[in-house]
């Protein structure tokens, strides 16, 4: 339990401080469009987070917040190269920058990856990843 509480920390911290972070081999002109569907309201943001395997749940290659209206919250992620990719996101209600959790280590916050896949512990990239190729990307996560 100890090590998911860990990762989970590590992860969220990476997302915040990497939110910059938009400078990752753009030789490809596709889009990644990402639409969180179901927030249970619209107080603070959606942080979002590209990964590839190699940097999954670390330093995202590229991050970004968005509001949340009516419950939607979306972002498009530009100039993304071909490859294989995983997104995750959480929403931040109180605006901390940060992924808040309970004493024992449960997230007080809703999370979730591409592919909305039904895992227990900390996201995976298989279940999350999904494959750029030469035309742009739609996605939906639901927490």
């Amino acid at each position: 339990m100890q090590h998911l509480i860990l990762i989970v920390a590590l992860f969220f911290s990476a997302l915040i401080f990497s939110q910059g972070s938009e400078n990752y081999n753009l030789n490809k002109e596709n889009n990644i469009t990402v639409s969180l569907v179901n927030a249970l309201n619209d107080s603070g943001t959606v942080n979002f987070a590209l990964f590839n395997k190699e940097n999954f749940r670390q330093q995202p290659l590229r991050a970004q917040s968005a509001i949340i209206k009516n419950g939607l919250s979306t972002v498009v992620f530009e100039n993304v190269p071909i490859g294989a990719y995983g997104i995750i996101c959480y929403h931040d209600e109180n605006e901390n920058n940060r992924m808040d959790f309970q004493e024992n280590g449960m997230p007080l916050e809703n999370y979730g990856t591409s592919n909305n896949p039904m895992n227990f512990g900390p996201p995976q990239f298989d279940s999350s990843k999904f494959e750029v190729t030469n035309k742009d990307v739609t996605l939906e996560i639901k927490f």
